[in-house]
């Protein structure tokens, strides 16, 4: 089951849209734009402009380069530069939705971060017979962390756990592969005084 329509509705539900970035980049241009279109119609029927008619801001931008103070343009100019690079970011880096593609059998599945979070969280429990509110389980784009809480007194074979872990994600098939690392955290001792 590799074919191209098929590797395409998989990158379409693990990936998603710039939909916003790519909104508030156009409300920005078609601000600008209705701005200058209305400073300009200003300028034509010979009225005060609102905040710089069109000479003025040519003027302006011709005397840029020599304003004072010079670290006030260099600090404008370094703001547009991130602000530009935050959008040509945007437009080539993709975005990731908190899904992962199974391989089950000879079928592919699209599957949701928490549900194998939830479901390596109820086998580690099966396994190795920890409560499964003592063990917490992140799944991101290319890490799973374990973090296992035993109660007081009980003990944990931290090395079993990370193996259980692992074997278990293994089986999974998770594109793209994950790393997993296990984190043993001590319950605090019940005080024998209360």
């Amino acid at each position: 089951m590799s074919t191209p329509e098929f590797r395409r509705i998989v990158r379409r539900e693990t990936h998603s849209p710039r939909t916003v970035a790519m909104i508030i980049a156009v409300v920005i241009v078609i601000l600008a734009l209705v701005y200058a279109g209305v400073e300009i119609v200003l300028h034509l029927l010979t009225q005060p402009a609102l905040l710089l008619g069109p000479a003025a801001a040519v003027a302006w931008i011709i005397e840029l380069p020599t304003a004072q103070p010079a670290w006030a343009v260099v600090a404008g100019g370094v703001v547009l530069a991130l602000i530009g690079a935050v959008f040509v970011f945007l437009s080539l880096a993709p975005g990731r939705l908190p899904k992962h593609q199974m391989n089950w059998a000879d079928r592919v599945v699209v599957v949701d971060n928490g549900v194998i979070a939830s479901s390596l969280a109820q086998h580690l429990s099966e396994e190795t017979g920890i409560a499964r509110d003592s063990i917490s389980v992140g799944v991101s784009h290319r890490r799973v962390d374990v973090t296992v809480t035993p109660r007081p007194g009980v003990p944990l074979d931290a090395e079993r756990v990370g193996k259980l872990a692992e074997t278990e994600m293994e089986s999974y098939q998770l594109t793209p592969a994950v790393t997993t690392r296990v984190r043993p955290l001590r319950g605090k001792e019940s005080d024998p005084d209360t």
